[in-house]
């Protein structure tokens, strides 16, 4: 068993996918549209149509992590509260190299810094004002 993420990007995610694929090397695993859709159509229920070159759902491995991802309804809106997502990096310099990307158009939190559990830490809001805790965790006893 295992827990995966999933994203509404409310119509921004072929940007995301572009830009999870640059600042994290993000490998895209599948992608598909609305148009698509088994069903034939983007019509959802309560008929609501969508369009048809938009993101219906697609998946990103990053690292050893799989992460779904959708346009969801297209409100243009995306709405990333109550959660963070932790990118834990193997050193101080691959950390500083992926949140200088993530933060690029987004905003800085907390600089990347030394802490009492990480060599580096740091938080921040990326683009699509998604959270993120970039650190490298110090080895009990190190």
């Amino acid at each position: 068993m295992s827990i995966q993420p999933y994203l509404f990007f409310e119509g921004r995610a072929d940007e995301a996918i572009a830009f999870y694929g640059k600042a994290l090397g993000a490998e895209v695993t599948m992608r598909m549209t609305y148009g698509e859709s088994p069903q034939g159509d983007s019509e959802c229920p309560g008929g609501m149509k969508l369009p048809a070159d938009k993101v219906m759902h697609a998946g990103l491995r990053i690292g050893g992590t799989e992460l779904g991802l959708s346009d969801g309804m297209c409100s243009g809106k995306p709405d990333f509260k109550g959660f963070s997502m932790t990118l834990v990096c193997d050193d101080d310099a691959d950390a500083k190299r992926r949140f200088e990307a993530l933060a690029d158009g987004g905003k800085v939190d907390m600089p990347l810094a030394d802490s009492f559990f990480a060599s580096s830490f740091g938080m921040l809001v990326d683009r699509f004002g998604l959270g993120w805790m970039v650190m490298v965790p110090k080895v009990p006893g190190g």
